[in-house]
């Protein structure tokens, strides 16, 4: 069984590939080497996957009125927060 590279697909395919993986994998009919290689691959798409979700996160912008008009301000995510501490 070939575990593709999943650095280019989009997280959906990310996560309907982990999801399978898992089943796979609860079923019990791979062999211990198979699972070990499903495993792998789970573990990186999974990373993969909170990396991306961490992404969108970032993206995600609040609509604050200010003076009856409508602006946007980015969302900080606790990683940035950290990392302004350090400076």
């Amino acid at each position: 069984m070939h575990w593709p590279d999943m650095s280019s697909e989009k997280f959906e395919k990310s996560l309907e590939r982990l999801e399978g993986i898992v089943k796979k994998l609860e079923s019990g009919e791979l062999d211990l080497e198979t699972s070990l290689k499903a495993f792998e691959e789970g573990v990186k798409l999974a990373q993969t996957c909170e990396a991306r979700l961490g992404e969108a996160e970032k993206r995600v912008e609040v609509l604050l009125k200010e003076n009856g008009s409508f602006s946007t301000e980015a969302l900080s995510s606790d990683a940035d927060a950290s990392a302004n501490k350090e400076e």
